[in-house]
């Protein structure tokens, strides 16, 4: 089985940007630069074939290139225990658009639409429930609320596998295609 999801990489100097931001949080488990991403489409477990026929369908996805920028950071959380810190990214709209396009293609294959609300962000860190120290994530959210960066270009569309292991997720690029 293969662990897929489609998404953007932000270019070097934004995760050079988020880094120094990613500490001061007990039990928070940090993403680490290669791990940095914008999620567009989380697929789950599929088999070789497909995944095979996702990585063509992806390779059919047309848009242009995404201009967005940082803006702001918040957290997810379930049952009242924060499980993902992230960074938001805007504007929403051509991320959302993005993300229906990704969504349509991968329906057309026979998976399962999306139901969920498009949040476009990039994940920090996470938790599990029993390791959130929720006042250092209230400290960090209030220290970081004002998150900005300058303009920046999303310049590909990614296919990525997911491993997990002791250590956390690896994502290894299945795919990679130009925006614009």
């Amino acid at each position: 089985m293969h662990r897929l999801f489609v998404g953007l990489r932000p270019p070097p100097p934004i995760r050079a940007q988020l880094r120094p931001l990613m500490a001061g949080v007990a039990g928070a488990r940090w993403q680490d630069d290669e791990q940095l991403h914008l999620t567009l489409r989380y697929i789950g477990d599929v088999d070789g074939r497909m995944a095979d026929d996702v990585l063509l369908a992806m390779a059919g996805v047309r848009a242009s290139t995404i201009t967005a920028a940082l803006h702001g950071v918040g957290r997810f959380s379930q049952k009242g225990r924060t499980n993902a810190l992230w960074a938001g990214v805007a504007p929403h709209d051509a991320l959302a658009a993005l993300h229906r396009k990704v969504d349509h293609a991968l329906v057309r294959l026979g998976l399962a639409a999306e139901h969920r609300a498009y949040l476009p962000h990039i994940t920090l860190a996470r938790f599990t429930p029993s390791t959130a120290a929720e006042g250092d994530i209230d400290a960090f959210l209030a220290r970081h609320t004002a998150l900005t960066s300058a303009p920046f270009a999303f310049a590909h569309l990614m296919l990525f596998e997911s491993h997990l292991g002791r250590a956390g997720a690896h994502y290894a690029a299945l795919g990679r295609w130009p925006l614009g």
